[in-house]
């Protein structure tokens, strides 16, 4: 029988006895029993050809930092892409993106979700229309070679070294945040070097850049040079605010505007929209455990509901024009100050409606809000000097 004490796990790096079993006499990890499957075999890969195709300018702001990308990548700099909520972090990797596949290498786009990674994927074959783009999450693992891998963070250990390039978006999310064992993966399916993307980083991911050899590059302002929405604030017991939310549905009801509703758990989801639904009929609920979600999501926006209530799966990668967000019951611990700024960050995306409202709906003021508040308008005092600099 194999010694445990000597045993490192070669998928997660796990070393502690108390979370390694044996099995016929060897030694096996139990914490990432789940993450089991046959590996990708390494095969040559060569220079390919990745036109770019966008209907649409990059500001300067995303070509300098596009640049700078690709020189850091040639000489074997990791980069962090601090930006905004709405400042066009994928179109900012298109070009980092192309230089590799032009130098043959291979390319994983990694995410923690897999809605988000289904929806970027599919902007993705539309850039890259000339390139074979997969995507690889649970469920979806039929097809796990191509020019560039769209993959959830969960399926990184099936890619031993294996990627020469790897872009992490969404690092500050549920489940890859604070989750060592994705984190492991991620490190030991790479061969080369990666780019992190977040808008609300860490203090220590900010730390860990800050030192030689890697690279922080910042992005303050939205391409479409409008500021972020900031949010208002209203404090009062459940009651009023369930009776303020009623009033909001109907003035965004009156002026047509879609409206998401953040509810910080499953069940106080679906609670909260069987009240809802008894005044609004024009509305769905979605949450992780819900089964036709991409169906009703795909039905608001065709506007066939005025609102949908939701948990935090739709706090991220999805971008509509004309949105309203109300978060119900924000000083609940769930939403620390990242959450919130990125919730906030569904508002204004486009550039054809670049306002909107983001309310927080609470029994008290937390700190989290103040400083989600706080961070928000810090951003668009540089968006209002980069102006007044170029006027």
């Amino acid at each position: 029988m194999e010694n445990c004490n000597s045993f490192t796990c070669p998928i997660c790096g796990n070393t502690d006895i108390h979370s390694i079993g044996i099995l016929n006499g060897k030694p096996y990890c139990r914490r990432c029993i789940s993450f089991r499957g046959e590996e990708v075999e390494h095969k040559p890969s060569y220079p390919k050809k990745a036109p770019i195709h966008l209907e649409y300018e990059l500001s300067p702001e995303q070509k300098e930092l596009s640049k700078k990308l690709v020189e850091n990548y040639k000489k074997g700099i990791d980069s962090l892409v601090f930006a905004v909520c709405g400042s066009g972090k994928t179109e900012i990797v298109l070009q980092i993106i192309q230089y590799a596949l032009n130098c043959g290498e291979k390319v994983a786009f990694a995410l923690p979700r897999k809605d988000v990674c289904i929806e970027l994927s599919n902007r993705l074959k539309h850039i890259f229309s000339k390139n074979k783009v997969i995507s690889v999450y649970g469920g979806h693992t039929k097809e796990k070679t191509g020019d560039i891998i769209m993959l959830t963070t969960h399926q990184l250990y099936r890619y031993k070294h294996y990627f020469n390039l790897i872009i992490l978006d969404e690092i500050d999310a549920f489940p890859f945040k604070g989750n060592k064992i994705l984190e492991s993966m991620f490190f030991d399916s790479l061969n080369g070097h990666y780019v992190l993307m977040s808008a609300t980083p860490s203090k220590d991911v900010i730390n860990h850049f800050s030192k030689e050899g890697k690279d922080i590059l910042k992005l303050q302002t939205r391409f479409h040079k409008h500021p972020l929405p900031v949010p208002m604030f209203i404090k009062g017991p459940t009651p009023y605010l369930f009776l303020y939310l009623l009033k909001k549905i109907s003035k965004y009801k009156s002026e047509m505007k879609q409206l998401f509703i953040f509810a910080p758990t499953i069940e106080e989801c679906e609670s909260l929209f069987s009240k809802i639904k008894l005044f609004f009929k024009d509305g769905n609920c979605v949450h992780s455990k819900k089964k036709n979600r991409n169906e009703i999501i795909d039905a608001f926006r065709k506007k066939i509901y005025l609102y949908l209530v939701t948990t935090s799966v739709l706090e991220r990668g999805i971008t509509m024009p004309n949105l309203q967000v109300i978060i119900y019951k924000s000083h609940k611990n769930l939403y620390d100050s990242g959450t919130l700024i990125q919730i906030s960050g569904r508002v204004g995306r486009k550039a054809i409606a670049p306002e909107g409202e983001v309310i927080f709906l609470a029994n008290k003021i937390t700190q989290d809000m103040k400083e989600a508040r706080d961070e928000i308008i810090r951003n668009n005092r540089v968006l209002q000097d980069m102006l007044f600099k170029d006027q």
